[in-house]
């Protein structure tokens, strides 16, 4: 649809992280990269889509974050024409990755780093644009609008295609997998990151997209979804409810358990009222990951703010 192409990076479990290739007049353009161990698939991407790696101008990333753009390196030394399009905050990470392994292999450890992210390699720093808010990608004459949208993380850009009317949204739109998809459409929940996640400002960025009139947002956790402003008014609940949570639990000495406890009652309770057939177990073990991820996000949060 509209030139756009989902792939499945592979990461996590199948169906759990896509990046795109968007297709316009024998040029192409990638939304995020995956990971190092996603370089096989998006090269077989290209090769479908009917292009060569010399067709492809872009490689534009919504964050740095390893599960979106920790293949950038070896990616890139495969499109011999392409230039890399990054947040201005998160430009020197890609030319120098050393913090981010850093950073990853502090929360993830050492070994899970290497299992999962593969070797992250640098990209040459005159391949690299700076897209700051407002930044437009001009993509054989598609503009690929890039909007600086905080919240999950301070150098998250959502793109918006204004061809599809559409946004490729990272994580500040949420994760909705399409196991949970049900008579009632998706369903969705929002996604802190562990360092930099501040609600307010992801009320405002969802608030942002939504002035667009979008169509569709492409989720990089996972795929296409419609029904935009019903599942914005769900996501705007979902943080409301998290930092309520958060802060009733915030000088408990076991806070990250109870948080944690309670946010999965809160999107296993939804997602059951959504009409999700799964038992809740099946759907706390699908949210396992993101639910510990939440909860550790919603904490630094938390503490953060306490010492402002």
């Amino acid at each position: 649809m509209h030139g756009i192409h989902t792939i499945d990076t592979g990461f996590g479990r199948p169906a759990f992280d896509a990046a795109y290739l968007v297709v316009e007049r024998g040029r192409g353009a990638f939304i995020d990269s995956g990971t190092t161990h996603s370089l096989p698939r998006f090269l077989d991407a290209i090769h479908a889509a009917g292009l060569t790696p010399g067709d492809v101008d872009w490689v534009i990333l919504t964050h740095v974050h390893l599960d979106h753009a920790g293949g950038a390196g070896e990616l890139m030394k495969h499109l011999p024409h392409a230039r890399l399009a990054v947040h201005p905050r998160g430009a020197r990470h890609m030319i120098d990755p050393a913090v981010l392994i850093a950073g990853a292999t502090g929360v993830y450890g050492e070994e899970a780093v290497r299992r999962d992210y593969g070797t992250i390699a640098p990209v040459p720093s005159e391949r690299v644009v700076e897209a700051a808010d407002g930044f437009v990608v001009d993509l054989a004459g598609r503009a690929l609008l890039c909007l600086d949208t905080p919240g999950h993380a301070k150098h998250h850009i959502a793109i918006h295609d204004e061809r599809a009317n559409a946004f490729f949204t990272g994580d500040i739109f949420g994760l909705s997998y399409r196991e949970f998809d049900t008579a009632q459409g998706p369903f969705i929940i929002p996604t802190t990151s562990p360092v930099q996640f501040d609600p307010d400002e992801a009320h405002a960025s969802i608030e942002r997209m939504l002035g667009y009139g979008p169509e569709a947002m492409y989720l990089t956790h996972y795929d296409r979804v419609g029904d935009v402003p019903r599942l914005a008014r769900d996501l705007h609940e979902q943080l409301d409810a998290m930092v309520a949570i958060a802060r009733r639990h915030m000088d408990d000495p076991d806070r990250d358990v109870r948080i944690a406890t309670e946010f999965t009652d809160l999107y296993v309770g939804r997602a059951k009222r959504h009409g999700v057939a799964l038992p809740a177990d099946d759907i706390a073990r699908l949210l396992k990951i993101d639910i510990r991820l939440n909860a550790q996000g919603i904490l630094v949060w938390l503490d953060r703010t306490a010492k402002a």
